[in-house]
C-alpha cells in the first residue's frame, strides 16, 4: 500500500522534462500574444456610426455591418477577419499591417523581375482584387507559419497560398495588367518607355 502523499511537500518535475515545459509554456505565451495582437487589430478600431463603412458588394444599399437575417448581429464583434469585410478604421489600421508585410517579407523574399508578362503595381492598395488576395495570403502565412502548423506548414504555404496567389496576382490580364500598358492610368504605369538612342 502506498503512503499518502503530504500536501506541503512541493512537485517534482524531472529534469530531462523541463525542457519540453519550457517550450510547451514559451509557445503558449507567443501563441497568445500573436491572437491579442490580432484581435487588437480587428476590435481597436471599430467603426462609429459617423464613418463611411464599405457598402456590401452583394447588396449595395446596404453597408457590410448591416446583417441579413440569419448572419448574426454586427454588435457581437467582427463578423470576419477578411479586410474587404472591415469598417473603415478597421481596413486602414489592417491595411497599414499588411503593407508591411508585403514590403518587408513578401516583395524581397518573392517579387521577382516585374516585366508585362509578370506584372506588378506599386500602388497595390489602390486594387480591392490585389488587397484581398494578399490579404487572404497574409492571413493563411500567419497561420502555417506557426508552430502549431507543424513542420510542413510553410511547404503547405507555399504551395496551396502563395503560388496560386501570385500567378492570379501577376497575371497579364490580371489586376496589375492595365497598370503597364494603359495610358489612362499613369499613376500606375511602372515600366518607363525605352530611352531613345543616343541619350
Amino acid at each position: 500500500m502506498s503512503e499518502p502523499t503530504h500536501e506541503s511537500e512541493p512537485v517534482r518535475i524531472p529534469d530531462h522534462d523541463l525542457d519540453d515545459l519550457v517550450a510547451t509554456v514559451t509557445r503558449l505565451v507567443a501563441e497568445s500574444r500573436k491572437q491579442g495582437e490580432t484581435l487588437a487589430r480587428l476590435t481597436d478600431d471599430q467603426p462609429s456610426q459617423e464613418d463611411a463603412e464599405p457598402a456590401d458588394p452583394v447588396h449595395p444599399e446596404r453597408p457590410a455591418s448591416a446583417s441579413a437575417p440569419g448572419e448574426g448581429n454586427a454588435n457581437d464583434g467582427p463578423a470576419s477577419v477578411f479586410i474587404l469585410a472591415l469598417g473603415a478604421k478597421a481596413y486602414a489600421v489592417e491595411l497599414a499591417a499588411l503593407t508591411n508585410w508585403v514590403h518587408n517579407l513578401l516583395l524581397p523574399v518573392y517579387g521577382r523581375e516585374i516585366t508585362t508578362g509578370r506584372p506588378w503595381c506599386r500602388q497595390w492598395q489602390e486594387h480591392p482584387e490585389a488587397v484581398a488576395r494578399l490579404h487572404a495570403l497574409w492571413l493563411a502565412w500567419q497561420q502555417l507559419t506557426d508552430v502549431q502548423a507543424g513542420l510542413t506548414g510553410p511547404s503547405t504555404w507555399h504551395r496551396d497560398h502563395l503560388d496560386p496567389a501570385l500567378l492570379q496576382l501577376r497575371t497579364p490580364d490580371g489586376p496589375f495588367g492595365a497598370c503597364t500598358t494603359s495610358a489612362a492610368r499613369p499613376h500606375h504605369r511602372l515600366l518607363a518607355s525605352p530611352e531613345p538612342a543616343g541619350v
